[in-house]
């Protein structure tokens, strides 16, 4: 056998020897086209995760630092009146807020018949016994719940502006004094102004007496919608005679501390700065169908007879929707 014929019988053909494959030529490609595994790995787009929407703390904490780059900057505007609209957005009204949504959980009905632009007067019943924050929560409404959110620029007392750190603030609020010529200016600019033609009398009143309206005066703020042609938007308030139950009026302490009255509730003056605290009632507010003034004309606003039937035609609208609302309602609290 030549040696050509004994190399093939011993070398990996031959019959009965086992072929053992080797690992570097069982990767090698079966094709001179194929990719090597090796080398090239199929490469797939795994998309990013979604960023996590900011928390309510971050958001509040933005909105504070760009509050405090306007303020520090004067980029804002403070009108004649001394109203601050960015101290009031971002400050005052978010500090009334948990009031509002919490502690006296406000309904509103009849928000949207208030106009979206232009004057209104809003004449409301008026209550409270210590605080008339019933005026603070129909602004948090109209501002709120209103799609415009418009401002609401209340008329005040004198007592109001007379009180140190008190008066400055209720300006920056958007409040000034319920004097005709500055009712005038606002309603003729454009501005939804708020009345509370009970007055002392309405805060004041006795618990017996919750929900039946005072005198509104000589009708003095029908004769500013008339002489503005603006409407008159009746308002009406339930909850607010139950934060501070008037039981008594103490007369003497009154004058004695130049106050219009001296009320005393179940706990004030007895637990001290804890009877300042409001009870958390139940609050509804309605706002009416606006009374048209335009077609009467300014020059009716010297009429006596328009003006009583107007002023009558308010106090009804308002008193009947109280009754309404005390009828629907299921108790104080709730």
């Amino acid at each position: 056998m030549d040696e050509a014929r004994v190399i093939q019988l011993h070398g990996p053909d031959a019959p009965g020897v086992a072929r053992r494959r080797n690992p570097l030529r069982s990767r090698q490609p079966a094709t001179s086209g194929s990719v090597h595994p090796l080398r090239h790995v199929d490469q797939v787009a795994v998309p990013a995760p979604p960023a996590a929407p900011p928390s309510m703390w971050e958001e509040r904490a933005a909105a504070g630092l760009e509050f405090l780059r306007r303020r520090l900057s004067g980029s804002y505007a403070v009108d004649d009146f001394g109203f601050d609209s960015d101290l009031t957005d971002s400050v005052l009204l978010p500090l009334v807020k948990p009031l509002y949504d919490r502690w006296f959980r406000v309904e509103v009905n009849g928000v949207d018949d208030i106009p979206s632009e232009g004057g209104a007067l809003l004449v409301a019943n008026h209550s409270g016994g210590l605080w008339a924050l019933d005026s603070i929560m129909t602004a948090v409404a109209v501002h709120d719940e209103h799609p415009a959110r418009r401002h609401l620029r209340m008329l005040g007392a004198d007592i109001v502006f007379a009180t140190p750190g008190l008066g400055s603030l209720a300006r920056k609020a958007g409040a000034t004094l319920a004097c005709s010529h500055d009712a005038a200016r606002l309603l003729e600019s454009g501005e939804l102004v708020g009345v509370w033609p009970e007055g002392f009398k309405g805060i004041g009143k006795p618990f017996r007496e919750r929900y039946t309206l005072q005198r509104f005066g000589r009708g003095g703020f029908v004769q500013m919608a008339l002489r503005a042609g603006v409407p008159i938007v009746p308002v009406s308030v339930v909850g607010a005679e139950e934060i501070h139950p008037v039981l008594g009026n103490a007369k003497t302490l009154a004058r004695i501390l130049n106050l219009p009255y001296f009320p005393l509730t179940p706990t004030f003056p007895w637990l001290g700065p804890l009877g300042l605290v409001p009870l958390p009632s139940k609050w509804y507010i309605e706002f009416g169908t606006p009374i048209e003034t335009k077609q009467l004309g300014a020059d009716s606003a010297d009429d006596p007879a328009v003006v009583f039937d107007l002023t009558d035609q308010v106090r009804e609208t308002i008193q009947s929707t109280l009754y309404r609302l005390l009828g629907q309602r299921r108790s104080i609290w709730r």
